[in-house]
Formats: structure tokens, C-alpha cells, sequence
């Protein structure tokens, strides 16, 4: 993992690795655009090269194909005695070094008369004269499709019947009489063009090292190529069928028809190059340059070789420097890493390394040393601080104790009468806190219970709430009423009470044989009283005031009479203002609802159903104050 290595490693690595991406991305660019811009320029070079080529070929065709023409016109307009068509004949091959051989070809007259194609051709420099007196040429394509086209046409490449073994072609032109207004054909012109000059042409375009051109017929016959077994033997269809292609043979179709491109291209041997094809209109033959890729970015790929070699160049020196300036930075670091370990296991003693230079090194190894000192002395201060703290901790845990000593936990209480029960407990929020509750028999025949809550939390409201306790169960074991209770008890502990602390209290007395509850309520939340019925209400307010707040205040006496199996629930404000993470209290209702879900179960069931349900309202939410819960059941 690169983050387990050292910080030298890290810049080197990173570094190093951004500057070859860098580089990368900058060389693989340079090397894109180079290729699009030799391609854009290749196809201009092609187009230019392969349009001369072509205009060369069309002007000597065209030419030839003229003079075809003007033989014949001028054999339509005038009557050409034997002797004038042969000297006709005979001028048109010498002044025509284009022309291989040139014939007038007459339509008989009648199915059975005999052919008459006076024929003059070339052989070496000397004019050769062929009668054509049984030269079937009737039947020839190029007699044929002249006169039914009615237009001059060439034919496919051929190889002459003649002896001589030459490639020709043959552009045929129909010539017409016309006799009492009716317009009859009267022959063709045939000019024979031997294609050795356009072999040779073809064969003198050179691309490069190993470029070349060839030349297709109509047909898609290949009439030229430096593969000359291929030469009037192959067409680029069987070429296609032979490696079974189907993007040789569309492209085949394209060139046929007269289309103009340039593409990636596979030759015969498989190499990978780009052709640029284009048609010659006299003929609808179509001129192929073939250029190899690799000839053609070789330039770029040495270019990008030897830009490669000096950005691999540049970055071994930057991957030197970059360690260089590393190891300046990292050794004093590590020195510093070293003697800081030895700082973190308790050795304060340890010599940091010295500073050399007013850099951030430099400053950091500054601040390390008054750090040692300061830190010296915190741990000092921070020992004598945590002695203290587990000082009072310890008093704290002792403190809980005895608090929770002061609460009757013995449950039932008096099991020896049957006439009532009772079931109490607290949750304090902190080590002690402020809530507590009692209950004693004044007499044989009367129970004195108390809830309270003090003000505050911690120490304070535990010392308090020890002291409240203590002076209500003292003032009620002299037999007298609630009211009196928390009037006496307000005026002992507003007296001197500098803290102006106060408790909020419940105290009842009930008969245990009558069943009347008397009971005074000191600004504590108000109990529940569920009857047998399974009906629930809140006992009504009194509007005492809280205790201990100030002297002279006077607590009005209230009056129930609890029917048997009839009960009170008593509680403080840290159970209906507990809040879960939403910052929502339990609220009075929530507890109404719960308390009428445990309806009928015992009175140790309810109050730990109630617990357990605030438990689950507060979702994990740290307990905010004390939780105390007391219910009394009288059976009777």
C-alpha cells in the first residue's frame, strides 16, 4: 500500500508517475494529430497523384476515341471508293502513334454477302494491310454493342488475336447512310489501342518505397499490377471470393461504379495501407494508388521514438533530482520521526535532531523541542490531575453507594400486610443524583409515602436531597398531615439556603384499612390514579409551591378514596421529559398510553414495563436526568 511507505517513496513515485503520464498524454497527442495531419495531406497527394494519372490516360483515350469519331463522320458524309477508305485507314494509324490498328467494318447488305473490313495495324514501324475478308466481326462485342447502342463505346482489355500477343482495347464508333429519308447504319469504326504505354504508366507511378498503382476495368478486371500473373487473370471480385472478404468485394462495387475514395486498405501480401481510387470517364475504368502505412508514419514513428527517448531522458533526471531534494527533506525527518517515538514511550530525556536550516524542517524541529518541554510538564501536571480525579471518582462511587443506601430496595416492603402494596426504583443520570423516594408506617394503620426531585444535579442535589429526606421522614413520624409535613420542612430548608435550591414533592398518607388517601403536592408532577375499572386519571393540582424556595409557605390538604385493588402511580419529570435523538420528550401522554397497555399487571410489572419502554422511546440517547418510579397498590 503506497500508504505504508515512506514520504521519500511517495514524492518519487508521484512525481516520476505524474511527469511519464504528463509526457504520455503530451507524446501520444502529438503523435495523433501528426497521423491526422500526414493523413489529410496523403489524401490531398493521392487525389493530385492519382487525377494526373487519370487525366493522362483520359487525354490519350479521349483522343483516340475522337479520331475514331471523325473517321466515321467522315465516312457518312462522303462516298469513299475502295482505294480512298484503305488510304484513309492507312493515314489515320500513321498520324496516330496511339493507335494500334483502325478498321471500317460495313454492315452487309444482304445475310449472305461477305464481310468487308479493310483492316490496317501496326508491326513494328511498318503498316501491315488486313482485308478482313473472313474476319467474322459481325459477331464481335465490339461491333455489336456499337451498333446497338448507336453510340462509340470501348470494350473490355484483350489480348490481340494477331500474333504479337499485346494487350488491347478497342473504342468502336457506328456510322450511318441515309437514303430517301430513312437513316440505316452503314458500319463501325474500330481503333485498337494497344495498353503497353498504359502499363507502363501505370507501373512509373511510384509511392514511396513499395507503393504502387493498378487498374481496373469495367468489370472490375485487373488490367494493370506489379503482380503481372495477376494481369487479366484476377478480377478484385475473385480476389475477395479467394479471401473472403465482403469489404473487398463492396469496395470492388464502388470502384465499378464510378466512385471516388480514399480508405484503410489490405493488399494482397496483407499489409495495412490506405487507397485512393478514382475513375477514367472516357473508358469507366478506375486508377488505384495503393500507399503502406508503415512507409507512410515511419517520419512520425521515429519522430515519436526519439521524443520518447528524450522525455525517458528528461524523466530519469527529474526521478534523480526529485530523489535528491527527497532525501534532503526526509532524513532530518526521519531523525525527528526517530526521537519523537522515543518522546511517545515516556522518554523525555531524548536528544532531537539539531537544526540545520530555517526551513519548515527547521521550524518543525523547533517546535518539537518546546513541545518536549511543554509536554514534560503536562504529563507531570496530568499525573497529579488524574490522582485527583480517580480521588473523586472514587468518592463519587462511595457517594452513589451510600445514596442508594438511603432507599428502602427491599421489595414488598411489608410483606406481613395484605392490605396494600408498593414497588419503587430509581435511575440516577450521573453517579448521585437529585430524585428520591420513602415510605414507613406512621402507625399500625397508616403508610406515609414520598417522591421528590431536587434541583440540579451531581453532589449538590445529593446532599440536598439526603437532607430533605431525612427531615420528612422525621417531621412525619410525629403523626401529622401532608400539608403540615411540607410546610414544616419548606420553612427548615429555606432557612439559610444560600444555594437557593428546592425539591419538588409528593407526600401521602393513606389508611391502610379505609382506604382515604390524604396527601399534599409540593409543585411535583401530579401522580396517576388507576382504578380496578381499568380507568386512568391524573390526580388534580394543588398549586403548592415547590419546597425550600422561600419561608412562610402554606400547602393545601387534598382527599382520595382509593377503592380496593385501586392504585397510584407516582413518578418524577425525568421520566415524561426523557428524549430520544430527535430531541423528542416521552411526554405525559406516551406515558398514559403505556401505563393503559399494562393495565392489569402487577405493580413491580408495570413500573418495569414503564422503564423498559422509556428505554426503547429514547433510541440510545444519553439520559438527560434522574428516573424515579413509585407505585402503591391498596388491595382492601
Amino acid at each position: 500500500m503506497l500508504a505504508d511507505r515512506s514520504i521519500a517513496f511517495k514524492l518519487i513515485f508521484v512525481i516520476t508517475l505524474s511527469g511519464t503520464l504528463i509526457f504520455a498524454a503530451v507524446l501520444g497527442y502529438n503523435y495523433y494529430r501528426s497521423r491526422l495531419m500526414l493523413q489529410q495531406e496523403l489524401e490531398n497527394n493521392a487525389r493530385n497523384l492519382a487525377l494526373a494519372s487519370v487525366y493522362r490516360v483520359d487525354t490519350v483515350l479521349t483522343s483516340v476515341a475522337k479520331v475514331t469519331e471523325g473517321v466515321a463522320r467522315s465516312l457518312e458524309s462522303g462516298g469513299y471508293t475502295h482505294r480512298q477508305l484503305l488510304s484513309l485507314l492507312r493515314a489515320t494509324v500513321r498520324d496516330n502513334r496511339e493507335i494500334y490498328g483502325c478498321c471500317a467494318a460495313f454492315e452487309p447488305l444482304t445475310p449472305h454477302a461477305r464481310p468487308y473490313g479493310p483492316y490496317f495495324y501496326k508491326q513494328g514501324k511498318t503498316l501491315v494491310y488486313d482485308p478482313e475478308d473472313t474476319f467474322q466481326y459481325l459477331r464481335q462485342d465490339w461491333y455489336q454493342i456499337s451498333r446497338e447502342l448507336g453510340m462509340a463505346e470501348w470494350t473490355e482489355p484483350y489480348y490481340g488475336d494477331n500474333g504479337a500477343n499485346i494487350l488491347m482495347a478497342t473504342c468502336s464508333v457506328p456510322f450511318y447512310e441515309t437514303t430517301n429519308g430513312t437513316r440505316r447504319l452503314k458500319g463501325v469504326v474500330a481503333s485498337d489501342v494497344s495498353l503497353e504505354w498504359l502499363t507502363e504508366l501505370v507501373a512509373s507511378i511510384k509511392v514511396l518505397k513499395t507503393g504502387y498503382a493498378f487498374l481496373l476495368s469495367r468489370n472490375g478486371t485487373i488490367v494493370t499490377h506489379p503482380a503481372k500473373d495477376m494481369i487479366m487473370n484476377e478480377t478484385i471480385f475473385s480476389l475477395a471470393e479467394a479471401r473472403n472478404d465482403p469489404g473487398l468485394r463492396a469496395l470492388g462495387r464502388k470502384m465499378i461504379r464510378g466512385g471516388t475514395d480514399f480508405i484503410p486498405y489490405t493488399d494482397i501480401t496483407g499489409r495495412a495501407c490506405w487507397l485512393y481510387y478514382a475513375p477514367i470517364p472516357s473508358v469507366g475504368w478506375t486508377l488505384a494508388v495503393v500507399f503502406p502505412e508503415a512507409e507512410l508514419l515511419a517520419q512520425v514513428k521515429r519522430l515519436s521514438l526519439t521524443g520518447a527517448a528524450m522525455g525517458m531522458a528528461g524523466i530519469l533526471l527529474l526521478t534523480v533530482a526529485v530523489v535528491f531534494i527527497a532525501r534532503s527533506i526526509t532524513t532530518p525527518l526521519y531523525g525527528l520521526a526517530q526521537a519523537t517515538a522515543s518522546i511517545a514511550g515516556g522518554d523525555f530525556e531524548v536528544d532531537l535532531p539539531p537544526v540545520r536550516s530555517r526551513d519548515e524542517v527547521g521550524a518543525l524541529t523547533t517546535a518539537f523541542q518546546v513541545m518536549k518541554g511543554s509536554l514534560k510538564e503536562y504529563i507531570a501536571r496530568l499525573t497529579e490531575t488524574t490522582a485527583a480525579k480517580e480521588r473523586i471518582e472514587s468518592e463519587l462511587n462511595i457517594a452513589h453507594d451510600i445514596q442508594m443506601g438511603l432507599l428502602p430496595k427491599n421489595f414488598p416492603p411489608f410483606p406481613e400486610r395484605r392490605e396494600f402494596d408498593l414497588y419503587a426504583l430509581m435511575a440516577p443520570a450521573r453517579e448521585v443524583g437529585g430524585d428520591f423516594y420513602d415510605f414507613f408506617l406512621v402507625d399500625d394503620t397508616h403508610l406515609c409515602f414520598v417522591i421528590a426531585d431536587v434541583s440540579g444535579k451531581g453532589v449538590p442535589a445529593a446532599l440536598f436531597m439526603a437532607m430533605s429526606m431525612t427531615l420528612i421522614k422525621a417531621t412525619a413520624r410525629q403523626g401529622i398531615a401532608p400539608d403540615e409535613i411540607l410546610c414544616r420542612v419548606n420553612g427548615e430548608l429555606a432557612r439559610d439556603n444560600d444555594s437557593c435550591m428546592f425539591v419538588t414533592t409528593f407526600c401521602g398518607l393513606l389508611d391502610t384499612e379505609t382506604g382515604e388517601l390524604v396527601y399534599a403536592n409540593g409543585g411535583h408532577n401530579p401522580p396517576l390514579h388507576m382504578k380496578r375499572s381499568g380507568g386512568i386519571s391524573w390526580l388534580p393540582t394543588s398549586g403548592g409551591v415547590v419546597v425550600g424556595a422561600m419561608e412562610g409557605i402554606t400547602y393545601r390538604r387534598e382527599r382520595l378514596l382509593l377503592e380496593p385493588d385501586d392504585s397510584l402511580f407516582l413518578y418524577t419529570d425525568g421520566v415524561t421529559e426523557a428524549m430520544d435523538l430527535r430531541d423528542q420528550a416521552f411526554s405525559e401522554e406516551r406515558l398514559e398510553r403505556t401505563l393503559a397497555l399494562l393495565c392489569g399487571s402487577g405493580i413491580r410489572e408495570t413500573v418495569t414495563g414503564v422503564m423498559a419502554e422509556v428505554g426503547r422511546f429514547a433510541e440510545g440517547a444519553p439520559q438527560s436526568d434522574d428516573i424515579t418510579m413509585m407505585m402503591v397498590l391498596y388491595r382492601g
